[in-house]
Parts: C-alpha cells; structure tokens; sequence
C-alpha cells in the first residue's frame, strides 16, 4: 500500500532534517546514504523515492538551511532594542559568541557549509552564494541604520564595509569552532578578541567628527 501525498512530503522533510544536521556536524563527503537514511528512520533504497541523487539532496538541505538561517538574521535585525545598544552591536555579539558557535545544527549556514562549499555541485553553490549575499545585505543594512562605519570620510561603500566585516566574523567563527574540543580556551580567545575588536572599531568610528570640505 502507498504512502499518502502528506506522508512523502513529510518523509522528504525528515531525509532533508537528518542530512542537514549530518552534513553541518561532520561535512558533506563525509555522509553516506546508508548512514543519512538510518538517522533518517528509512531504508538506504527508499532514498530514490525522494531524490535523484545525493547531488539534489545537497542543493535542498543548502536551499533549506540558506533560507531559515537567513530568515532568522533578518528577524534579528528588525527587532527593536534598547537604549544601551544598537542591532549592530547585537548582531556583532551574538554572532561571535560562545552560544552560536556551540549552535551548530541551527547556526549560521554559511560558516555551517562554508568548508564543503567550493566541492559541492552547482545548484548547492548557487544556494551558498545567494545565501552568502543576502548576509552581507542584512548587514550593511545594519550598518546603514548605525552609521558607526559609514562615519565622514569612509570612502568605502556600506556593501565593501559589510563584506569585510562579515568575512572577519565568519572566520573567527570557523577557525573558533576548529580548535573547540582541542584547546577550548583558545577558540574562547578568537571569539572574544575579534569581537572586541569589531565593536571598537564601529565605536571609535561613531565618534570621529565629520572631515571638513576643502574650500576652493
């Protein structure tokens, strides 16, 4: 007797569930079907009813995973705050802190898929890349709505300023969860001293008076 129509689809969501904390924990290659499909509850064989290949499972979990982390980001910037802070400086804590890089099944997907992207098929690239620049958007929004590093004079634009901020917090965050279980007290010092450096600089940059126009 065949599954119903709701149960496929909430078959397929589960295979997508498994493979997505499988493949964040221990990378992509390192997963095969048989193992993906028993932490799934299904049979190795069962996986041909859902995806045509490991391939499309990849570019799904990716789609996936892309959209609700990118969701959750947006969430967080739009959400009111206080007068002791700004999103900016949430958003830079929060990132780099001890709790998301513990977070990794529900982490940032970037850092959670950044290692297997450059391996992965196109369609599962094209998802890391989009899901890449909707980030740096989030955050140059952030940056726009501070003014902390668009301070008089930057000549860089929000979007150069966003990359370079995000590609400095991705990587304390990769090379933080590297060392996490080898030297805790080292992957603590990466988090700490990258954050205290990002909100310095947004705070110095805050302060600077504007640059007087040349008069001609």
């Amino acid at each position: 007797m065949g599954v119903s129509r709701e149960q496929a689809a909430e078959n397929r969501r589960a295979i997508v569930a498994a493979a997505t904390r499988l493949f964040r924990e221990r990378g992509v290659q390192a997963v095969g079907l048989s193992e993906l499909m028993k932490h799934a509850g299904f049979t190795q064989g069962g996986f041909y009813n859902h995806f045509e290949s490991k391939a499309d499972l990849v570019a799904e979990v990716l789609a996936s995973a892309i959209a609700e982390g990118n969701a959750a980001f947006a969430k967080m910037a739009r959400a009111p705050v206080d007068e002791s802070t700004t999103a900016l400086r949430r958003y830079i804590s929060w990132y780099l802190s001890q709790a998301h890089r513990d977070n990794i099944d529900h982490g940032c997907p970037v850092t959670g898929f950044a290692g297997d992207a450059p391996r992965l098929g196109a369609g599962a690239q094209s998802h890391f890349a989009d899901g890449l620049d909707d980030q740096i958007t989030i955050l140059a929004g952030l940056l726009a709505v501070s003014g902390s590093l668009a301070a008089a004079g930057e000549r860089r634009t929000l979007r150069e300023q966003a990359i370079s901020l995000h590609c400095e917090m991705v990587g304390a965050l990769v090379l933080s969860r590297s060392v996490a279980k080898a030297t805790p007290a080292l992957s603590n010092e990466i988090l700490e001293s990258v954050q205290r450096h990002a909100l310095a600089s947004i705070d110095e940059r805050s302060t600077q008076p504007p640059n007087p126009r040349k008069k001609h």
